[in-house]
């Protein structure tokens, strides 16, 4: 892997508020965890920069050995870096989403969020 990569990654994460590294892109998901947490940052309102790991293998890796977590997608938020699917889902579910982003001073709608949880735990 290249630090060119490891460069560019970095400058993502440091310049956009909130990141999402996934398969495909926020329009076109090429996975269902990344459709998932695509999914729910687009329910919320939250603007977020989408990465495609696919367009190539060392960004793949290289978002991998960022952070040294094993999958796609990766969200961060503020530079800090928040979780995959099942973390970022959780986190839907209990609240801990909309904190973290209120938190990082990140517009989101809340009402969204809570009907998205009322729908889910019914």
């Amino acid at each position: 892997m290249t630090e060119d990569v490891q460069t560019e990654i970095k400058q993502l994460v440091e310049g956009n508020d909130v990141v999402l590294f996934m398969k495909g892109n926020a329009l076109a998901p090429m996975c269902g965890f990344s459709s998932r947490v695509a999914a729910i940052l687009q329910h919320g309102g939250v603007d977020f920069k989408d990465v495609n790991v696919l367009q190539s293998d060392e960004m793949r890796q290289g978002i991998k050995d960022f952070t040294n977590w094993p999958t796609v997608p990766q969200l961060y938020i503020k530079g800090e870096f928040i979780g995959g699917a099942d973390i970022v889902t959780e986190m839907a579910v209990s609240g801990e989403l909309d904190q973290a982003l209120s938190d990082k001073g990140i517009p989101f709608n809340k009402d969204a969020f809570d009907a998205l949880r009322a729908q889910i735990t019914g």
